[in-house]
């Protein structure tokens, strides 16, 4: 019997999980790294740690399954998007710290870009909003802050990646620098329609081309694993961006059908078929994977802190010791007690696209605890993914019958139960609801012909629990009434000036 091998490298954590034949999950290795602030607003990670972090799973989770690279018919990868690593080409070192997705040190940069009328422009190449989210602005100050950099990289000394591409990289030795279209589509150089980098693009950023990886399908045989190691060869064989490969594991390939993955943040995505969709409500439109000639699309809204709030309230506050103790403390009062928690704790993703937001408490009283805290911190990742769901049924005329869900805060009932009632329709959680890997899994098998066609895995998604909305109509109102004053008292916080 063999086995895939998906690497799941994501904003806190790397994973490698090993999945069967039937798309269930055998073993599932995990080893959280650092995170580095070195400024407000600022969030870096060491691409060595995340190597190692990777490397080192992939080993132990063939060592729990008892198997060998021999029995690995293929390995695919998701990752965390839009964080940027550049490394040089000939040691393989990262010359700085990856700049993760969440970081907002280019909002003023790209407050420029907007000032100088180029906003419109990107958006209809890329479908991305202007942001500090996305890679060429991290990319751009990288290359102007780090000493030699900018000559380094004109002289196809220098390589850029998402993590992908360092993965791969790695994992090949250095023998192929590469990427699929879900992750090049988020890095604000990549034209969604030709399906290339964009030579105009790359000369606003001032990028240069010798930098960039190769863009390959997301289901195709990329490179082999190096021979020192694994004790043999494996091809790498699939990439999607992490809410890519869960819009695929999910099984939502056909147009209006739509999922939400709850992790470090929350990602909701509608399929859209093989044309995109331009946004009218301020998503994003993005690159859904490539298999073989053809590109998929798909809506996406992007909530920057999810589950991170869990973590905050663990790590910063201090309220809880481990990220299970956050469902009975909440389900220790019987509401909110009027009290929001806006955890933009690094800017408001969509529908807003403020980087100058910040998190904030509000209607706190005496009478407010810890659980009433920890129970608004659950509702705001509810209240997040309401706003994004509403702004994509108005940009796609669709109004939705379900609503797939993923991600580790899915195994929290009260938040999945909450989430069924602001949105008034079913919250539906899938038996295997590691899905991003489970997306990374397919795409590598069907590349090497593990799954011989989409036919063959279209019966593996099955139903673990369904959540129906029970909330009065006039109560899920009022508490995004609340909700929505509480976003507006922390917009624009940062501001200069402010």
């Amino acid at each position: 019997m063999s086995y895939i091998l998906a690497l799941d490298q994501g904003t806190t954590s790397s994973r490698a999980i090993v999945f069967d034949h039937a798309g269930a999950v055998k073993v599932v290795a995990q080893r959280e790294f650092t995170q580095i602030y070195p400024e407000a607003g600022w969030v870096e990670h060491d691409p060595a740690e995340i190597w190692d972090t990777q490397a080192a799973v992939a080993t132990e989770a063939l060592a729990q399954a008892g198997i060998h690279a021999r029995d690995i018919a293929a390995i695919g990868i998701t990752n965390q998007r839009e964080t940027t690593v550049v490394w040089d080409r000939d040691s393989g070192e990262p010359i700085h710290n990856a700049i993760v997705w969440q970081d907002r040190r280019t909002a003023g940069y790209c407050d420029q870009l907007k000032s100088a009328g180029h906003e419109a422009s990107i958006a209809a190449k890329t479908g991305l909003v202007l942001d500090a989210y996305f890679s060429a602005t991290k990319l751009k100050w990288i290359l102007d802050h780090v000493s030699g950099a900018r000559s380094r990289a004109g002289r196809g000394r220098l390589a850029f990646g998402t993590v992908d591409s360092w993965l791969v990289w790695k994992l090949s030795g250095g023998a192929a620098h590469v990427t699929d279209p879900s992750n090049a589509s988020r890095t604000l150089l990549y034209n969604i329609h030709d399906g290339c980098w964009d030579e105009e693009l790359l000369r606003l950023f001032d990028v240069p081309r010798e930098m960039l990886p190769e863009v390959r399908p997301s289901s195709s045989v990329v490179a082999e694993t190096a021979g020192d190691l694994f004790a043999a060869p494996i091809p790498i064989a699939g990439i999607g961006g992490d809410q890519q490969a869960a819009l695929f594991g999910q099984r939502c390939i056909a147009p209006g059908m739509v999922k939400n993955t709850y992790g470090t943040g929350c990602f909701m995505l509608m399929h859209t078929g093989e044309q995109p969709v331009a946004s009218r409500n301020k998503l994003l439109t993005t690159a859904a994977c490539q298999i073989g000639a053809q590109r998929e699309y798909a809506l996406e809204g992007s909530v920057f802190v999810g589950g991170a709030v869990v973590q905050w309230l663990r790590d910063g506050l201090g309220i809880i010791k481990t990220s299970a103790e956050v469902e009975p403390l909440a389900a220790s009062v019987t509401d909110n007690g009027d009290v929001y928690l806006v955890p933009a704790f690094t800017g408001l993703g969509s529908p807003h696209w403020d980087p100058y937001a910040r998190g904030a408490i509000l209607g706190l009283t005496r009478g407010s605890t810890a659980g009433h805290i920890a129970r608004a911190a659950l509702e705001s990742i509810a209240y997040q993914s309401a706003e994004v769901l509403q702004a994509m049924e108005a940009d796609s005329g669709i109004k939705l019958s379900e609503l797939r869900v993923d991600g580790g805060a899915t195994r929290n009932d009260m938040l999945m139960q909450f989430q069924a009632d602001l949105l008034d329709v079913p919250v539906v959680r899938p038996k295997v609801t590691e899905t991003t890997a489970l997306g990374a899994a397919y795409l590598a098998g069907l590349a090497v012909g593990y799954w011989k066609d989409e036919s063959d895995i279209a019966a593996q998604w099955q139903v673990d629990r369904r959540f129906e909305p029970a909330m009065a109509r006039d109560q899920a109102g009022a508490l995004m009434t609340g909700w929505r004053k509480a976003v507006g008292r922390a917009k624009g916080w940062a501001s200069p000036g402010s």
